[in-house]
Parts: C-alpha cells; sequence; structure tokens
C-alpha cells in the first residue's frame, strides 16, 4: 500500500507529462512501447498476445486473460461481431477478497440458467490482468494490509475523504487509462459489470476517452453490483452507471443517496450468492450422513475462510472445551480450516473429551455445511452472512475488516441472529448458551431468515439481461445515430 500512496504522489507530480509517462512505461512496462498504436491480438495457446509485443508481461497476469478476435463470416472476412456472436457481459473485479469473483461467478451462473448459451461472460481482474506496476500488485498489497487492522483502518477511511479519491482517483486514471480502454476495445462489451469498487472512475475516465474518438462507446450499458453488505466505500457509487445493485440495507442506501444516485438508478435485491444457495437443502439428516456428522448432536461450525486466517485455533479449542464442560456428548464442533494444512493437522492430532470435533479443509460443499449447523462462527463477510440468513444459520461474528466490513456487525446483531466477539472464550461461552437452549436458537434461526434475500441472484441477472440491447440495436451501435440514442455524455 506505501507503494500505491507512492505512485499516486508520481501521478500527480507528472500526471500531464506525457513525457515522463514514457519514461515510466519505458522502465516497467518493457514489452509495450509508450507511444504504440494498439495492434491486432492472436491467440497463442490458452493465453491471447498482440502482435508485434514481446512476452514480458508476468504469468499471474495472463493468466485469464482472453482477447477478442473480429469475428468473421463464412466467407473468411470479417462480419458485423454483433450479428455472428453472442452477447458479451464484460465483469470488472480485484481478487482483493474472494467475494468480489464469487458474486461475478454466481450471477454468470444465473445468466447461464435464464438464457442458456446465449451469453457470453468475461470476468476481469482489472488490475492483475491489464494495468501496470504498481497497480497490478493490489491483491498482493491487499492480503498484506488486511493483516493489519490499524493500516487497513487507515487507509479505508482516509480513502473515502472527497480529496484523498480524486487524489487516488487521478493517479490511476494516468497511469493505468489507456490499458483499460485496450481492455474494452478487446473485449467489446454489449454490456459492463462493475463488482469492486475501485473500478468505476478508471471505467469511466477510460470510456469517456474512447467516447471522443468513437461516440458509441457511450451507449454501451455499465451497472455496478456492490458486493458489500451492511457499510460501503463511497467509491462504489458513482452517478453515471445506469443501474446499481446494492444489498437488503439502509446503510448502503443512504451511501449510494449521499453520492447523488436517484432512485431510478439504484435496484435493492439483495447480494449474490452460489448456486448451491439458490435451492432449497435437503433435509439435515441426509446431509450429515453424506458428510460424516453426527445427525443426533448439536453441531457449531467454525468457518475460518479460504485462507484459514484468524483466531480459528484458539476459538476451535475454546468452543470444544465449552461444550465438552457443558454440554458433555451432546454436541460436535465442525472446523472448517481452508488451505491452512498446518493447522488441520494439529487440530486433527488433538485428543478431544466429550465433544466431537470434525476438521475439514477447503471445502465446496458450505451451503450443506450450513444446513448441518445450529450455530456458525465466522468472520464478518458479506457472502458468508447472506449465505447464512439464507440457510437460518444464527451466526457468531469473531472478526471483521475495520471500514469494509463494520456495518456487517450490526447488520447481523440488530437483525436479531447474531452476535459478535473477538474473545475466544467469550464467543464459547455464548455459543454454548445458545446450544443449550433450543427456544433462543429457533427465535434466531426465524431472524436469519427474516433477513434473507434468496432471489438476489435471479433478480440481479434478469435486471442485467434487461439491459443488454437488442439485435437491432447491437448493429446499430457503431454509427452516430446509436450513440445518440444512449444516455448521451457520461457527466
Amino acid at each position: 500500500m506505501a507503494v500505491l500512496w507512492l505512485v499516486c504522489l508520481l501521478g500527480l507530480i507528472v500526471g500531464a507529462d506525457s513525457e515522463a509517462r514514457r519514461l515510466f512505461a519505458r522502465r516497467f512496462r518493457p514489452d509495450v512501447p509508450p507511444d504504440a498504436p494498439d495492434t491486432p491480438a492472436v491467440e497463442v495457446g490458452a493465453v491471447s498476445v498482440r502482435r508485434g509485443v514481446r512476452l514480458g508481461v508476468p504469468l499471474r497476469r495472463l493468466r485469464k486473460r482472453s482477447v477478442v478476435l473480429p469475428s468473421v463470416d463464412d466467407s473468411g472476412s470479417e462480419g458485423n461481431s454483433h450479428k455472428a456472436r453472442k452477447k458479451r457481459v464484460l465483469m470488472l473485479i480485484s481478487d482483493t477478497g474472494g467475494g468480489h469473483r464469487a458474486s461475478a461467478e454466481a450471477v454468470e451462473a444465473m445468466m447461464e440458467q435464464l438464457r442458456p448459451g446465449e451469453i457470453d461472460v468475461r470476468i476481469v481482474d482489472v488490475y492483475t490482468e491489464y494495468c501496470p506496476f504498481p497497480f497490478n500488485t493490489f491483491v498482493d498489497s491487499y492480503q498484506g494490509l488486511a493483516k493489519l487492522p490499524f493500516a487497513w483502518k487507515l487507509t479505508w477511511h482516509a480513502s473515502a475523504l472527497p480529496p484523498v479519491e480524486a487524489f487516488l482517483n487521478g493517479a490511476q486514471n494516468t497511469w493505468c487509462k489507456r490499458k483499460v480502454s485496450q481492455m474494452f476495445r478487446e473485449q467489446d462489451p454489449d454490456l459492463i459489470v462493475s463488482l469492486h469498487p475501485l473500478t468505476q472512475s478508471l471505467s469511466f475516465s477510460a470510456l469517456d476517452s474512447m467516447a471522443r474518438k468513437d461516440p458509441a462507446w457511450r451507449s454501451v450499458p455499465y451497472a455496478t453490483v456492490v458486493t458489500d453488505l451492511g457499510s460501503a466505500h463511497p467509491a462504489w457509487f458513482d452517478k453515471k452507471v445506469d443501474r446499481c445493485f446494492i444489498p437488503n440495507s439502509d446503510a448502503v442506501r443512504k451511501v449510494a443517496v449521499r453520492r447523488r444516485l436517484t432512485p431510478g438508478q439504484i435496484r435493492q435485491h439483495g447480494l449474490p450468492v452460489r448456486p448451491s444457495f439458490w435451492q432449497e437443502a435437503k433435509s439435515r439428516e441426509a446431509l450429515c450422513s453424506e458428510l460424516g456428522l453426527d445427525a443426533s448432536k448439536k453441531t457449531v461450525l467454525v468457518v475460518g475462510g479460504g485462507d484459514g486466517v484468524g483466531s480459528l485455533r484458539a476459538i476451535v479449542k475454546a468452543t470444544a472445551n465449552e461444550l465438552s464442560k457443558e454440554v458433555p456428548g451432546t454436541a460436535q464442533v465442525v472446523a472448517v480450516c481452508g488451505k491452512n494444512a498446518k493447522l488441520r493437522r494439529e487440530l486433527e492430532a488433538q485428543d478431544w473429551k466429550d465433544v466431537g470435533v470434525e476438521v475439514r479443509g477447503f471445502v465446496k460443499q458450505m451451503s450443506d455445511y450450513m444446513a448441518c449447523a445450529d450455530v456458525m462462527i465466522t468472520k464478518a463477510g458479506p457472502g458468508t452472512i447472506a449465505e447464512a440468513t439464507i440457510r437460518g444459520v444464527p451466526t457468531m461474528l469473531s472478526s471483521f475488516l475495520p471500514g469494509q466490513e463494520a456495518g456487517n456487525v450490526p447488520f447481523v446483531t440488530e437483525g436479531g441472529f447474531g452476535d459478535y466477539s473477538n474473545k475466544p472464550k467469550e464467543i464459547a461461552r455464548k455459543v454454548t448458551r445458545w446450544i443449550e437452549d433450543p427456544a433462543v436458537l429457533d427465535s434466531m434461526s426465524k431472524q436469519a431468515k427474516a433477513c434473507a434475500t434468496p432471489q438476489a441472484t435471479s433478480e440481479i441477472a434478469l435486471d442485467l439481461l434487461s439491459m443488454i440491447k437488442t439485435p437491432s440495436e447491437a448493429a446499430s451501435r457503431p454509427s452516430q445515430q446509436a450513440a445518440k440514442a444512449g444516455r448521451g455524455a457520461r457527466n
């Protein structure tokens, strides 16, 4: 993050100096001549590259990059791409946390279910795949900063101040706009969907620049799908969007209104969730049998995230010890360690008394595990909370990222289906009290379901599909007439 602030300062100093930008490009992007015009793309195996450009880009950045070639009709000549191909939806994310990609994939899956074989969805990590150094290090920077709560809190709140936000936007637009413009030309979308707070300003900067040469770019529909739950960074909301999809949260709606979005732009459906949560779960007994759990015991699900980070070890041990003391032989703990193999081995080697402890690594059946759980202990990730409400699971929150996830805590506590503590022993005592009182568990489960929005994914996907132009509109898009038929300049 320190590198990010440094580049922002450089952006302000030399933002208007084209020669400085060319020097920067020579230093950090030797594979792309700074003043080189866009060149045709060709497919090389699973990776697309431009002709005349040597492969100097790290493989990690090219991992999921896909460059679109002009469509060709039966005679071998270039045809009208909007008649010859599926409708293309470009989803913009950054893999800073798993929720952005998971939400994009959920919407993609629902689009395919609603319009099988008709929609071509491209999910692009804008910064990693297209932007130059240091912006292409966002993912690593995020993972490091997320382990430093105070630094994260300072960064989140500072970046929400209008002068700082303008400063950061100016820097990223200076260095990344040309590459993002290249991305739009390569992908040639019929609809652009942003699922990350940082991609709004950068996208519109690039689109406005492109529209000065080809006004048709002003007519491309643009939507934002907010993937935060109880609070949201102001950068999520740009008044230039056609539609902005927000969760079932009054706090988030207030931020959108403060950012001058109109009621006609805002759609409040909820958060998109993974396909396994779209249907009712099977019976608890059947799922427990499939997952190797004891259906006769009260079950506490402890989730440490995909990387198994946080105080998972201490929470599992404290909870198991408290349950064995207060309700011996009648409860079990399911510890999901994610990719933390060391922690998994340690917990599996532990000798547990009067309580069952089932240890799992990275699991894909989270919907099934939630359906078996009487209580879940987890960090305050928005996607996990949204999924817990659908399954009606009382939820104990054990941690949150300051700023970004802070609003998720009152969403749970004021919603009446959970509580928060960052102390393992206190967590264990509260969860055990819930387990001992079936009436409390039943009431909390009903409250959770009352906060659920199980149809959110389908409603978001239907709204997005309605934004894609008809074949006749798409065919006329390259003309000035199509541009004028759009909403006009993005201002």
